[in-house]
Formats: structure tokens, sequence, C-alpha cells
């Protein structure tokens, strides 16, 4: 596959070109036609400027014209562009391109209730339209054929794997960024020490290796300052009290693979308002979210089984988005929380008065 910009061969699964920095297509699970549509948009944008971002009605009317023959991605496209989710996409991400991403998706997921392929698939469609390499949870992996040779020395490797304490970062090594605003943990390390950075009060934010599969107990509680954590696609455990009184904490992304939101996990969190919980948390413990003052919609997933009564209290604006009959229904009805319901193919459905 090659570049449509600069027309440089693409490495299987890029995201974005190693040449140009232009942006690599890529399918979504359940979306086989992700990337004729991918091109198809960028045409319009090449072919009729960057306007139509402020211009909903007209790029509807182009969806409409283009698109006709893929109606179920033309609709999906359409209903995000209607709410205008590529126009606030485009305004926040002046400020924090991860924050538009993840904001935009926790809108169509809670706002739209589209599933989280779905918006996967508007994400993809939108970035590359915009010219932004995009890295998808639920790109569908280009297969390619190994030569025998390659297949033969993996299986003569035995390089053996990763375990959760095959490196821990330390207190000791967290001191010497003690006073520092931005911190970075080299590559290698599989878990954070407990109450490794409790306290550091000047980070802003934190990079973690792509190795790192666990979190600590209280590792970073009442970091007042941080703002920005990506968590790593690996990982698989985040314990008790991680973030909490993390006052400043706007946002977080909970990998597929984390089972469970433990005990006081985002406790105090009271600027956390963007919260992505996958379909693989099944528990979320006592008081996780308490305090969240600016948590407004929080999408569960059925597989959520277990939720302790306490999880979200003060959390005065809170309207939790379920699927009707779920454990999460009957725990917001058990519990008197406002809530969302919704059934396959059906519309939102209000808490009835």
């Amino acid at each position: 596959m090659q570049c449509e910009r600069c027309k440089a061969e693409l490495p299987p699964n890029a995201i974005e070109c190693p040449a140009c920095g232009a942006p690599a297509p890529q399918n979504i699970e359940g979306f086989e036609n992700t990337m004729a549509i991918q091109h198809i948009l960028k045409t319009i944008m090449e072919k009729h400027g960057s306007i139509l971002i402020n211009d909903p009605t007209q790029f509807v009317s182009m969806l409409n014209d283009y698109l006709n023959s893929y109606d179920k991605e033309r609709r999906l496209l359409v209903n995000a562009m209607r709410a205008g989710v590529l126009k606030n996409m485009v305004k926040e991400e002046k400020t924090n391109r991860e924050y538009a991403l993840l904001s935009a998706k926790s809108y169509m997921i809670n706002e739209l209730f589209v599933s989280d392929n779905a918006a996967e698939f508007v994400l993809a469609c939108f970035t590359y339209t915009l010219g932004w390499p995009y890295q998808s949870s639920m790109t569908k992996k280009q297969e390619t054929e190994k030569p025998k040779e390659e297949e033969e020395d993996k299986k003569a490797d035995n390089t053996p794997k990763l375990k959760i304490d095959s490196k821990i970062f330390k207190t000791s090594d967290a001191g010497r960024f003690r006073l520092a605003r931005t911190v970075t943990i080299p590559e290698g390390f599989t878990k954070i020490d407990s109450f490794c950075f409790d306290r550091f009060s000047f980070m802003r934010s934190i990079n973690l290796p792509s190795t790192m599969m666990a979190i600590g107990d209280y590792a970073f509680s009442e970091c007042k300052n941080l703002k920005g954590i990506e968590l790593p696609e690996g990982l698989r455990v985040i314990e008790q009290g991680a973030f909490s009184q993390c006052g400043k904490l706007a946002m977080i992304k909970i990998p597929r693979g984390i089972l469970e939101i433990p005990d006081n996990t985002f406790e105090f969190c009271a600027n956390l308002s963007v919260v992505d919980i996958p379909n693989t948390v099944s528990s979320i413990g006592v008081e996780a979210f308490s305090g969240c003052e600016k948590l407004e919609k929080l999408f569960l997933p059925d597989s959520v089984k277990f939720i302790d009564k306490n999880a979200f209290s003060y959390c005065p604006e809170l309207t939790i988005r379920c699927y009707v009959n779920s454990y999460v229904h009957k725990y917001c009805l058990t519990y008197n929380i406002d809530y969302e319901t919704v059934a396959a193919g059906v519309g939102l459905k209000q808490k009835p008065i």
C-alpha cells in the first residue's frame, strides 16, 4: 500500500507515512469499507476546502452524494457531522489533540449512543480527512504472508515474555523527577510501584512505556497538577487509589484488557469529566469515582457486573448511560442514580419522572 500524499510504500499496520507523516488508511473492525471511505472524504476535502468543516449542511449534502453506496457508514458520518463532532474536534485540537479525540469518542458513545467500534470508525474517517495520524484500538490488522525462515526463527525464539513484575519502576527511580513537570518512564519497565509518585505536585504529564502492565496502589495519588496521562494498550492492572485526588486530571481512557476499577481509583478527581471505560471491565470498587464533581455523563458497558453502592458518591451531575435491563440499569434503579438506557437498535430513553 502506498501513501496517498507522497506515494511512499507504507509498512504493514502503519498509522502514518514514515516519509511525509501523512496518516495511513486503516480498516476498522466491522467496517470493511473504512479505507475506501477515507479516500472519498479526503477527495471531498481537497476539492472543496476546509470551509466544509464549519458548514455541516453542505458537508452532509456531499456525504449523501458521494457515499450513497455505503448506507450504514454514510448515516453514521452524517449524524456525527450534524452533531458537530468534526467541528468540535478541530476546535479542541488547538488545545490538546488527545483530549479532542477522547472527548469526541465519549460524546458519540454517551450522547449519540453509537457502539465503540462505530465511534472508532467515525474517528478514523474524520482524522484521516483532517490529516491527523490516528491509532485506533480497533484497527483490523493487515495479514501478511511471512517467509518460512521467519516462521522458523519465531519458533526458535526462546526469549521469555515480560511479566508484570519483570521490571518495577520504584520510588527511588522516581526521586530524581520530583521537581520535573514532564516525566518519561523508559521502555522495559512493566510496573509502577506503590506510592511511587505520591504527592509529586510539580508533575503535569507523564509518558508511560508500551511495556507497562501495572500501576501500583496510590502510585499517582495527590498529584495535584497532573493533567495528561495516556495509558498504554498493554496495561492490565490498575490498583487501588492509583489516581486518587489528582485534582486537575480531566480525562482518562482505560485500555481494553483492564478487568477492574478498584477502590478509590479516581476519588476526588474534581475535574475529571471524560472517562472511557472498555467492555472488559467487570467491576467498579468502593468510592472509585467518589467526589468527581464534573463527571456528568458516563457510559458503562454491560460487561460490568458489580458496582459498589458508594462508587459514585458525591457526583452531583452524573447521569449513567447503560443498556436496558442490564446490571448497571438495575444498579441505578436500586441506588436512585440518574440514568439513560438504550436497547439494541433503539434510541435513548429518558429516565421516567
